[in-house]
């Protein structure tokens, strides 16, 4: 049967864990878990360095290795020539103390053939472990650059999260200053307000139309126009007269004709009102 204490002491921690993660900030979250698969993989980069250590080291022993081999066979072959040479002259002692350094020589190189074999094996071992950390770091970097990427994905949809939250709390706000009366002025109150400005302003308006000084205006106004006017055919008789063939009434310089109109100014609101 389980402990009592035990089980409610987990319970506490679960409950305790729980709690935590949901008042945690998500994006102090998804930084401590990219700074988790960052330490993970850097961890993973020195084992693979270290086991490419070892089998750049075997490759080294195994090269000191196949010297010695190679110096080995050449001394022994040389031992052997000269016990030869000693047999033929008729030395026998030489001849024995070269043929056993000769058996010396070739001992000697059946254990470094041996050592040579077994560097071949450690060295074959290495290689393929060499190959296997990296793979485990390529495969570990793809999946650190993947969640990277996902943490630019969750941040940009914390953000909209966010800006979406704020967006709704303004909404809020509004709703409830539109239903709920209070120290701020409701928008309904303040559009009947600008309604009532703005309809006091038509009415000024219209009276100042209608008034004397209105009227005077809009005879000033229309004297301009026609004055225009008058002046825009003048023009237009000019240049029907500059397009005409030379002689005749075409030699003589063309002068604008006389505008009656001009001559009469309009007279001044002042003088409106005495002319009446």
């Amino acid at each position: 049967m389980a402990n009592p204490f035990v089980k409610g002491w987990k319970y506490l921690m679960a409950l305790f864990n729980s709690k935590i993660d949901e008042k945690a900030d998500p994006k102090v979250q998804i930084q401590q878990a990219i700074e988790d698969a960052q330490r993970q993989h850097q961890a993973l980069s020195q084992q693979a360095a270290s086991v490419i250590g070892n089998q750049r080291q075997l490759e080294m022993k195994l090269s000191r290795q196949l010297d010695e081999v190679e110096k080995l066979n050449a001394n022994a072959r040389q031992a052997v020539n000269l016990a030869d040479q000693a047999q033929a002259a008729g030395d026998t002692e030489k001849a024995i103390q070269y043929t056993n350094a000769a058996e010396a020589f070739a001992a000697q190189l059946v254990t470094a053939e041996q050592g040579v074999e077994d560097l071949k094996a450690l060295h074959d071992q290495s290689l393929q472990a060499a190959a296997q950390a990296k793979k485990a770091v390529e495969q570990n970097a793809m999946a650190l650059q993947a969640k990277v990427a996902e943490r630019t994905k969750l941040l940009s949809q914390l953000e909209q999260a966010k800006m979406q939250e704020r967006v709704s709390e303004s909404l809020r706000s509004m709703d409830s200053t539109l239903s709920v009366p209070g120290n701020t002025p409701s928008l309904d109150a303040v559009r009947d307000k600008i309604e009532r400005r703005y309809a006091d302003a038509l009415g000024s308006a219209e009276l100042a139309q209608n008034s004397v000084s209105g009227r005077m205006m809009e005879v000033q106004q229309a004297s301009i126009q026609m004055a225009g006017h008058s002046r825009l055919e003048q023009i237009r008789a000019s240049m029907k007269g500059d397009a005409l063939p030379s002689g005749g009434a075409a030699n003589a310089p063309a002068t604008p004709a006389a505008n009656p109109n001009l001559d009469k100014q309009p007279p001044a609101a002042g003088q409106t009102g005495t002319a009446q």
